[in-house]
């Protein structure tokens, strides 16, 4: 096995000790070059690199040596894989019959961005080269003039860079952002729900903005579901009372994430490396293996209350190995259900109607599990 997914398999915790420089040394030849084995090791190690990692890794890049630029630029093109882009990774450095881009981010709806990341604007770019990608990408068939060119640029300062382009005749094809703004664009999306990763997507592409509908709409809908947090139900019920109704209460979020985060370790040494896709969900690199990992505190009578949402079920269902994951407060297991199985019974469960969806109700009973283990 590679030095640095054995490392990664045996001791993940001192893998997250690592400085970039120390894991380029474990990739390969430690030189990122174009079709390099370190190249192809790093691509692969960052697609189930921890998130914190990266931004670790980020702040290293935007100081150093050409190999931190390189780096810098394979953690951009992660971060548009974070944001749930279709990721072509480009060349480090241009050759002749190639196309220079760093690389291509595609979405489900047609259109795709060309990144082009630099790790400061100190030196005045050209706009012409880089748009000239853009034509050529058009031209050969790769991608349709449904297209805009991202320039990700290590320094929050862009002034300079912003007058350029508003002067420029690429001035509608054209988009600047900082790589700490990604990074942040990266973080709501991990701790919303999947309806915002195409709110996000709208705010990379160009467009006018002399009205502030569009904006506006974009930060509330984000707003909204950030400001979410995960709800536990309080049952107050008459005994034999058929229609239960559940009463919210707030579970602490940092509470939850210490029991999301055993799960997801757990999962990751059984199936494979996952990494987050949104607050709940959690995948594979291939995308194979999907868990909605969902946690409750424990209420009267031993019980523990779930929601289980559509988008969850949908997402489970394009996996090869689909799990909702019933993670539970003050225990040291979990309970992972096959996707296949919750999904037969849905029709049996309680529901709640919200103005934008309906999601179903799922009761645990510890002390039901405990009395059938000891009779098996």
């Amino acid at each position: 096995m590679k030095p640095l997914f054995s490392l990664l398999k045996n001791d993940p915790a001192e893998v997250d000790l690592l400085s970039v420089e120390q894991v380029l040394a474990l990739c390969g030849n430690g030189k990122l070059t174009d079709g390099s084995s370190c190249s192809l090791d790093f691509r692969e190690y960052l697609q189930i690199a921890t998130s914190s990692n990266l931004a670790k890794y980020l702040e290293s890049c935007l100081q150093g040596s050409a190999d931190r630029g390189r780096a810098l630029q394979d953690i951009v093109n992660e971060l548009g894989r974070r944001l749930d882009y279709n990721v072509e990774n480009g060349l480090y450095q241009g050759r002749t019959n190639a196309i220079g881009f760093d690389g291509l981010w595609s979405e489900s709806n047609g259109h795709t961005i060309i990144a082009e990341v630099k790790t400061t604007d100190a030196y005045r770019i050209n706009l012409d080269t880089i748009s000239g990608y853009r034509d050529e990408l058009i031209h050969s068939g790769r991608i349709s003039t449904e297209s805009s060119v991202l320039l990700v640029v290590g320094r929050q300062d862009t002034g300079d860079l912003e007058a350029q382009v508003r002067g420029s005749k690429h001035a509608w094809t054209v988009r600047i952002l900082s790589v700490d703004a990604l990074r942040k664009l990266v973080a709501v999306k991990e701790n919303t729900e999947l309806a915002s990763a195409a709110k996000i997507h709208e705010l990379l592409i160009p467009f006018e903005y002399t009205r502030l509908d569009r904006i506006i709409d974009i930060a509330f809908t984000v707003a909204e579901e950030a400001s979410e947090s995960e709800a536990t139900a309080e049952m107050e019920t008459s005994e034999g009372e058929a229609d239960i109704r559940p009463k919210q209460r707030r579970t602490a979020a940092d509470l939850i994430e210490q029991v999301r985060s055993r799960v997801v370790a757990a999962l990751s040494k059984k199936y494979a490396p996952l990494v987050k896709k949104s607050k709940a969900l959690y995948w594979s690199a291939d995308k194979s293996t999907r868990s909605a990992i969902t946690i409750s505190k424990q209420y009267a009578k031993g019980g523990f209350w779930y929601a289980y949402h559509p988008v969850w079920d949908e997402f489970l269902s394009s996996a090869s190995v689909g799990l909702l994951v019933l993670g539970c407060i003050g225990r040291n297991e979990a309970y992972a259900v096959p996707r296949s199985w919750i999904h037969s019974k849905l029709k049996f469960l309680n529901t709640t109607e919200m103005k934008d969806e309906t999601y179903w109700h799922l009761y645990l009973n510890i002390l039901t599990l405990m009395v059938r283990a000891a009779l098996r």
